[in-house]
Parts: C-alpha cells; structure tokens; sequence
C-alpha cells in the first residue's frame, strides 16, 4: 500500500506546490503598485503648505502627512536636462540633453534629442508588465514623441516649453484618437492635463492583472502665467505685501516645520541674471541699481501692483494644480488603489528668474475658441528673446493671465522668494536652482507618516527606484543599442530612513557647475572661482570655505573634472543657450 500511497502523495504535494506557487506569483502581481510620477514646472523649494509656502495646497499637504518629505532632494537645474535625467536615471549630458532642446548642436552631450544610448522609464516598466501612460510637457526633443519611447498613450504637448494655457490647439493625443470637447472657453491646460490622466487611469484598470505608470507632467505654474481670475484675486493681498515680507514669514515657517536649522538666516537678495535687461526695462530709470533685486518697498508703486499680480497669477497655478492633483487622489481613493499607489512629487527645477525683477509679457496671441480637437502638441518655443516687460495698469492689470491678455513671467524678485531661503534660481547650480520639495506617499509600503527625511537624493534616482519597485530588469541592450548603466541609486532604503550610499552627484548647465560629496558641496557660477560650503551647516551657502580648504577643493575639482570627461560633459567656456530663448 505504501508503495501506491507514496507516489500519490509525492504527486499531489507537487501539485499543491506549483498551484501554490502560482498563487503566490499571482498575490506578488497584484500587489505590484501602480506608479503616479507628478512634476511640476518651475515650481519653488518653499512653495507649497508643507514646504513652509502661503500657497494653498491642501492635497499635497496631506500626501505629505500621510507620507515622507525630503529636505535634500535635487533636480537638473532646468526643465528639459530634468525631464531627460527622470526619464533615464541618467545625467542629462549622457543622453545628450545637457543644454536645451531643439538645437542643431553636433557636440556630445548637447544635441537637443534623447539618445538611444538609455531606457525612458516607461521602456523599462513595460518590460515588467505595465500599462504607461504620460500626460502634459515632454520636453526632450523637439520631434520625439513619448510613444516612440515606451508610452502606451500620450496627451499633452511635446514640441516648445510653454504653452498659453487657454489654448486647446497646443495640445494633442498620440496615437490620435477621438479627444475631449471643451465648450468655448472652459479649456484650460492643467485641467485636460488632468483628465487625460485620469482617463489613463481608467483605461488602466480595464486590464486589471497589469499594473499602470502614470507620468502627469504639468505645465503649471510655467510662464506664461494664467490661471481662472477669480483665483487670482484672492491672493492679491497676501502678494502686495512684497516678497521681502513673503521671504521672512517663508523662512519661520520653515524653521517651524523642521525643514532648516533654527540659526539658519535669510540669504540675501539674489543678484538679478541679466542686468543688462533690468536696465531695459527701466529699474535705473526707477532710480534702482540694475546688481541685486531692490528692496519691494524702493519700487514704484505702480509697478508693485503689477508685480503682484504676476505672484497672485503664479500662486493661483499651483493651487491649481493641487486641487486637480486631489481629483486624481479622490478617484484612485474610490477604487481602493490609494494604498497601493506609489506617488511621487517634485519640481524639475527651482523657481525661474527669467531675467530680471519686473519678469517679461509673451505675446501668446489672440484668446483661442478651438473645440479641443485639433491638438498639435506643439507649444511656445520661438520668439521670445526680445520679450519685455510691461507695465500693466487699469483693464490690462485685471486682463493679465487671462484669456486674451499678456502672457506673463513674475521676474528674479519672486523667484528668489519662492526658493526661500536659498540662492539663486532655475539655471543655476546653487540650492536655488537645484533643490526641489519630494513628496512620497505609499502606506501599502511607507509605514512612517509625515516626517522628514534628510538624506540625500537626485532626480537620477527615480529610474533604479522605480524598476526595483516595478520588479523591472534595467537592460543593457535595448531595441539594438548599447544602454548605459543607471547612474542613481535607488531611494528604498530611504523609505525606511537607512543611508543611501553613493560617492558624489554632480551638476553642469550653462557652464554652471557643481558637485555634492557627502555634507560637501563644491559649486560655481560660469567663469567664477569655486565655492565651498559645508551643507550639514550652511545649507544656505553663505560660509566659502574653499580659501581655508584648498585640498578639499582640489580633490572634489578633480573629481567633477572626472565625471565631465566621462558624460560628455563640457569643461571649457561655451556660449550658453546660444540662440538667446528663454524657457
């Protein structure tokens, strides 16, 4: 008997096993999350609620409660070298978008288009089973679309960096499809940017064995400045109190939320990027050095009401924005996907002083009335170097941001306050230009609730995190192309507050250049000696160490000197964005 029951048993515990097995492969498949990538546009360090911000943003304040907040998190410096690097988890010059999209440069490292050289995240989590959809500004060539690097579906614009926001034409679907229809004059951008991506999600849910990857890159709050006037409105007294006034209450409440060291001080006002166009626009004539940002209460009165307003515009944008990002959590909430949805939140740079204290007007054209089906993905790219600002008053002060209006941008002065209490701007490599708030929110995975976390990370990042989290496999050979190896790391171990080791991170733009060595920061403006700073102290950088420590410089020198040979990364002195644009 024992020789017949044993076989039998033998048989039916193998059985047990695979089918055991198979479930257990089936639970680990269900339990993949679903990825939300939100990225906003020129957006401050200290902009929103829960990053010490005026700025009404309760759906990410409250995604930052349930969740993890980064203190030390850095972009690229610039919208499209960031988009390149999230994409990749490469530096931007190793896909060959070190300086901008578009041109015809023959140089490595700056020939405008993504190469193929990388793997878009979209490429290596569709190898992994999911659905891929983006929604919003691609960025990263000028005649590359998302779909031809690993995106299912795409809705947005994907030729210019801006667009007017009331325009239903600069915006397409791809592959083309039937698209929404907007009445005449309901269109506006950040909304159908959210309704894409909620019909992405919707989509994705139809094959329920697939997780998906929803990237929502939003144009918001990007100049040109628009946003519904009766938004705008309220935040007009809370802006005529000038930036000096929102710089200081920023940084009290920075300090309050454990966000920065309570000796850090306030930087001074950042110096203008191009003096020669604040002198254009007529601060000398207003009686204002044309070296620094002026003090709010030195400017013309007339000129504060317009500068005010262009603040009131950009703040309206990003509450905006927050309160389409809660659509897009109320429906996955609904679902029962909130817990097992891995979301993600950052800037691709810091705020943008483009490129003097009284900001510039686009001519975005006469107010649109397309029916929303005849999108070209193509946004403003062309045009704008000579762009001015003007003095609005009267019905052009109450048109400004509105359909018809100017096109604005709100100038260095807010810029420096939306990046409280750091240096510089959106270009450069001071914490200004590359420091980004980080929100992520996963209680499926994230067991601590509303704390910070201090280590260090880097747009890089978010491709060796999201495949480990994917359960992707990073390639080395992709559709016939050699792929580099991920230069980040991956932030998991962050997630349960252990260190993420690595050696350095480095950044170069504009021949802006720095590197991060542990608590050691070595940066420089273009054609300007080396700085030092030690970040653990001085995060604000405003303690050079590098005469006192020389060998630190020359070690850390040599080292970004390393990483430039090996990224194509260019060392000597190059006109920066040769064509003159602004983004």
């Amino acid at each position: 008997m024992n020789k017949i029951i044993k076989p039998i048993l033998s048989i039916l515990l193998s059985l047990l096993c695979l089918v055991g097995g198979s479930l257990i492969a089936a639970e680990i498949t269900q339990k993949k999350p679903n990825i939300l990538l939100i990225l906003a546009d020129d957006m401050g360090y200290s902009d929103l609620g829960c990053y010490g911000g005026e700025i009404h943003t309760p759906t990410l304040d409250a995604l930052a409660k349930d969740g993890l907040r980064f203190t030390q998190f850095y972009n690229g410096a610039r919208c499209c070298p960031s988009r390149a690097s999230l994409l990749s988890g490469l530096y931007a010059h190793q896909v060959d978008v070190g300086e901008f999209t578009g041109g015809n440069s023959k140089q490595p490292g700056y020939r405008g288009t993504l190469n193929n050289r990388c793997v878009t995240l979209a490429e290596a989590l569709k190898q992994a089973g999911y659905q891929t959809f983006m929604s919003g500004k691609w960025h990263v060539g000028e005649k590359l679309l998302p779909t031809t690097r690993g995106f299912d579906r795409f809705y947005g614009f994907y030729s210019g960096y801006a667009i007017n926001s009331w325009d239903p034409d600069s915006m397409g679907l791809f592959p083309s499809g039937p698209m929404r229809s907007y009445p005449p004059g309901t269109f506006y951008a950040t909304d159908a940017i959210t309704d894409y991506a909620l019909d992405f999600i919707k989509d994705g849910r139809r094959t329920s064995d697939h997780p998906w990857f929803v990237y929502a890159a939003y144009q918001a709050p990007h100049f040109p400045l628009m946003a519904p006037k009766a938004e705008v409105d309220p935040y007009l007294d809370v802006y005529r109190k000038g930036w000096d006034a929102i710089r200081n209450a920023r940084l009290e409440r920075m300090k309050k939320l454990g966000l920065l060291d309570n000796a850090t001080g306030l930087t001074p006002r950042s110096p203008i990027p191009r003096p020669q166009v604040a002198a254009r626009d007529g601060l000398a004539r207003d009686g204002l050095n044309c070296r620094d940002n002026p003090a709010w209460d030195s400017i013309p009165a007339d000129r504060r009401e317009d500068l005010a307003r262009r603040m009131a515009i950009y703040a309206a944008m990003v509450e905006h924005m927050d309160r389409d990002i809660g659509r897009i959590i109320d429906d996955l909430r609904i679902h029962n996907e909130l817990d097992n949805t891995l979301i993600l939140f950052l800037s691709d740079n810091g705020a943008c002083a483009e490129w003097a204290p009284y900001g510039l007007d686009l001519n975005v054209g006469p107010p649109p009335n397309g029916d929303g089906t005849k999108g070209s993905g193509h946004g403003i790219g062309e045009g704008t170097a000579g762009a001015k600002a003007i003095l609005h008053a009267g019905a052009a002060l109450d048109m400004m941001g509105q359909p018809g209006g100017s096109g604005s941008a709100y100038g260095s002065g807010w810029a420096n306050a939306c990046n409280t209490p750091f240096r510089m701007y959106k270009h450069y490599d001071h914490e200004g230009g590359i420091s980004t708030p980080f929100i992520l929110h996963w209680p499926a995975r994230i067991s601590d609730k509303g704390v910070l976390r201090t280590q260090v990370g880097h747009i890089i990042d978010l491709m060796p995190t999201l495949v480990e989290v994917g359960g992707a496999k990073y390639p080395a050979n992709y559709n016939g192309h050699s792929i580099l190896p991920m230069e980040g790391k991956s932030l998991l171990p962050a997630f349960a507050n252990q260190p993420i080791p690595r050696e350095a991170l480095f950044w170069e733009h504009e021949r802006n250049q720095a590197v991060r060595v542990g608590d050691m920061k070595l940066v420089r403006l273009a054609g300007k000696p080396w700085e030092l700073y030690d970040m653990s102290k001085d995060r604000v950088e405003m303690n050079n160490l590098s005469a006192s420590q020389p060998d630190v410089v020359r070690k850390m020198s040599a080292l970004w000197d390393a990483w430039a040979a090996r990224c194509n990364v260019i060392r000597g002195n190059m006109k920066p964005n040769p064509k003159g644009d602004v983004d």
